[in-house]
C-alpha cells in the first residue's frame, strides 16, 4: 500500500549506530526527519549526511530529531561516519539505520514490498529509490514526503523551512505562501471565516482578493 501525506508512519524496529530502537517510541513527543540513502561511501550523500550533522542544532531547537538510513550494515555506517567528519568537517551525532534487510525500505514505499534478496550484491544503482527524506509529526503521522534523483545533493535548508511552516500552522490557523521564510507575512486559512478571523487576527488584515487575506506571522 502506498504512503500518503497524514497516514501514520509505519513503525519499525532497526539496528542503529544507537542500537536498537522502536521509531514510534524514539520519536516519542518530538517532530522526526527520516533520511534515505541507498549505499555507504557514495559521493552525494557523503556530503548531505556531513550538512545534517553540522544544522543538526537547528533541528533540535524545533524538537525534531534526526534519523538517517542506508542500505548497509551499520559497521559500515560508523566507519562512514569517519569520512564523513575527515570530508565534511562535521560528526555524525544522529543514528545512522543500517536496513540491510530492506525492510524499512519496503515499509516506505522507497523499494517494491515484493524485492527480493538483502543488502548483499545490491549496489547504489539498484537502490537508487532509496533517498527519500520524511519530516514526521509527534502524533506519528507523515507530514512531508521528498525523493530526489542519485546525481542531486538535497537541499537541507528547505527541510528546515519547510518545518517552520508546519510547525507554525500546526499552531495557527494560518498557511505560508510561496518561498515563505520565518518572519514573513502569512495567509489566513481558508477555514476560517471573516467573523472569526476578526478575533484571531484583530489587528486585520490585507486581502487582495477576498480569498487571499495576509496578515503578520503570529507568535
Amino acid at each position: 500500500m502506498s504512503l500518503r501525506i497524514n497516514d501514520t508512519a509505519p513503525n519499525f524496529k532497526a539496528q542503529t549506530t544507537h542500537g536498537e530502537i522502536d521509531f514510534h517510541e524514539w520519536i516519542g513527543d518530538k517532530w522526526a526527519v527520516l533520511f534515505s540513502h541507498p549505499k555507504d561511501f557514495t559521493p552525494v550523500c557523503t556530503t548531505e549526511l556531513g550538512y545534517m550533522a553540522k544544522i543538526e542544532p537547528e533541528f533540535t531547537k524545533r524538537n525534531t530529531r534526526l534519523i538517517g538510513l542506508s542500505i548497509d550494515p551499520v559497521d559500515n555506517h560508523s566507519l562512514w561516519a569517519a569520512d564523513i567528519e575527515e570530508t565534511q568537517g562535521s560528526k555524525v551525532n544522529y543514528p545512522m539505520i543500517g536496513d540491510t534487510d530492506l525492510h524499512v525500505a519496503k515499509l516506505y514505499n522507497m523499494l517494491p514490498a515484493e524485492e527480493p534478496g538483502s543488502a548483499d550484491g545490491r549496489t547504489a544503482a539498484t537502490n537508487a529509490t532509496v533517498r527519500s527524506v520524511f519530516i514526521i509529526g509527534p502524533d506519528k503521522k507523515i507530514k512531508l514526503m521528498l525523493t530526489y534523483p542519485m546525481t542531486t545533493g538535497r537541499n537541507f535548508d528547505e527541510i528546515l523551512r519547510v518545518l517552520d511552516s508546519m510547525q507554525l500552522t500546526a499552531k495557527h490557523k494560518v498557511a505560508t505562501p510561496a518561498n515563505w521564510k520565518h518572519g514573513d507575512d502569512v495567509i489566513i486559512a481558508g477555514s476560517v471565516t471573516d467573523e472569526q478571523a476578526k478575533d484571531l487576527f484583530p489587528g486585520g488584515w490585507v486581502a487582495p482578493k477576498p480569498y487571499l487575506r495576509i496578515v503578520k506571522q503570529p507568535g
